[in-house]
């Protein structure tokens, strides 16, 4: 039940998500009030800036005042870097990336250097939060002060901004002439919490056009947020909780096949929980006026795994080609210096996403993927044809769907139980029974792969369809939706996996 205090009041155990109630009601209360305004840009910016920090205040509690900081700060180093030159100009860069860094560090890594430190030297030092010590002493509050919390949306937000200052440095744009302007594109709430990652260079100049949103706009924004809830509610936070948790819980008490099955399962989980937040962020956005970018293409359709990483997070793969891959050399030093700099870009993207050797392991191998696929085609010339393309896509989707093992995992020790029992424990006898007993999951499983695989000159028909329809058709189907998915839903609706990164 939803109550005054619940609205207001900051929730560890239950942050706001998109495909929650609360927010469905939040989000219909504040666009209602926002029709009334939307003309006027001043106006509608400070009222989506108030709507989006009160978002992130229920989505990590105090953390927002770490996110009013990082937003000051760069907003200042913007214009030191813009209005200075030669040493001064490197040196304002300097402060920006370790600013950035550093906070992301402390708080993303605190545990895992320490631990590692402690691991190597036999000592026993213990992690302290510094904010909970200092908003204890200042403001008499009872944080604990050995815990350290992961903001949320925190390697978002400082990718984010860290893109506008180095953007600045390299002359592609001017620094945000508005504090209230800049707040407002680094804590636009639609993408703060989990991408699409969005830059300064293409979300700053729509902050002061005019609202615009047509018809089939409006429709094809109410079909992404309708999609994004299914892919989200009905597919992956079923296979979720019905299927894939109590295998990589316990792989040991499974078969090979129901361990193989896992990993498909968290497959098509991973991707219909990520892309189905980015497709609400996007659509979300689109209501209110504002494009972000697609973060998502189709990615099990890749035919290599350099493909994959065109249409897998395109926001996060292209930020780290143009801003860490191109800034250590890229492919302009060579054969080997290319190879050596995609393996340090996957890396270091495996690490973003985790404090854990698991991350980079996952990284590492995405990055020797990247590096044979390019010197396969140096070496080897195919002519490809249907039987080729199909080949290629089975062979990238199993190399992806190896490495999601160790991405979902909880250890290393984990991974290595899941590859024993699918290739020495197998058990071909108990595989009709096993899917005469899984059967909702495993429907739901291959529901999600059908939908995924699904031509998209076919998705994109349903599409300009649905826009199509009169808009009181549109809301009556989508109030139908929503009141159905809230209805069938087997569980709490889960938190979205990229939440801990």
């Amino acid at each position: 039940m939803i109550s005054f205090d619940n609205i207001f009041s900051f929730s560890l155990d239950k942050p706001l998500l998109f495909g929650q109630y609360l927010f469905l009601m939040l989000f219909t209360i504040m666009f209602g009030f926002y029709a009334l305004i939307h003309k006027h840009n001043r106006i509608r910016n400070g009222y989506l800036l108030a709507f989006s920090l009160f978002f992130y205040y229920k989505c990590s509690g105090f953390y927002f005042i770490l996110l009013l900081i990082s937003t000051i700060l760069d907003y200042i180093f913007g214009f030191k870097i813009f209005n200075s030159s030669g040493w001064r100009r490197r040196f304002f860069l300097f402060l920006s990336i370790m600013t950035n860094l550093g906070l992301l560090f402390y708080f993303k890594y605190s545990y895992f250097i320490i631990d590692s430190i402690n691991y190597l030297m036999g000592s026993n030092i213990q992690a302290l939060n510094f904010m909970a010590s200092f908003s204890n002493n200042l403001f008499q509050t009872e944080f604990s002060v050995s815990e350290i919390i992961l903001p949320v949306g925190i390697s978002f937000y400082t990718f984010q901004t860290l893109s506008y200052s180095i953007d600045i440095y390299r002359g592609k744009i001017e620094p945000c002439g508005r504090l209230l302007d800049f707040a407002f594109f680094v804590s636009f709430f639609p993408q703060l919490v989990a991408g699409p990652i969005v830059r300064a260079i293409d979300f700053l100049p729509q902050i002061n056009k005019p609202y615009s949103l047509s018809r089939k706009g409006f429709g094809n924004a109410v079909f992404l947020i309708a999609t994004g809830l299914v892919k989200k509610v009905v597919i992956s936070d079923y296979i979720s909780v019905n299927f894939v948790d109590r295998v990589f819980d316990n792989p040991e008490i499974y078969s090979g096949f129901m361990n193989l099955i896992a990993v498909y399962g968290y497959s098509i989980q991973i991707y219909c929980d990520f892309s189905g937040y980015s497709d609400m962020a996007i659509g979300l956005a689109a209501l209110l006026g504002f494009k972000l970018p697609i973060n998502f293409n189709n990615p099990y359709k890749s035919k290599s795994i350099t493909e994959f990483w065109r249409r897998w997070h395109i926001s996060l793969s292209t930020w780290l080609r143009d801003y860490l891959y191109i800034s250590i050399g890229g492919n302009r030093k060579g054969k080997i210096r290319t190879y050596i700099n995609l393996l340090i870009t996957m890396l270091l993207g495996g690490l973003w996403h985790g404090a854990a050797l698991k991350f980079i392991i996952w990284g590492g191998i995405h990055g020797l993927g990247l590096a044979f696929h390019k010197l396969w085609l140096s070496v080897v010339k195919v002519k490809k044809n249907l039987l080729w393309s199909l080949l290629s896509m089975l062979l990238t989707f199993h190399f992806v769907a190896f490495c999601w093992m160790y991405f979902r995992a909880i250890d290393i020790k984990t991974v290595q139980s899941m590859i024993h029992q699918i290739f020495y424990d197998f058990d071909l006898t108990e595989i009709s029974s096993r899917i005469q007993g899984y059967w909702k999951p495993f429907s739901f499983i291959l529901f999600g792969f059908v939908i995924h695989l699904l031509p998209s000159k076919f998705k994109l028909y349903l599409k300009k369809s649905f826009s199509s329809t009169p808009i009181y058709i549109q809301v009556l189907m989508i109030s139908l939706l929503i009141f159905l998915i809230y209805q069938a839903k087997s569980a709490e609706i889960q938190p979205f996996i990229y939440f801990q990164f």
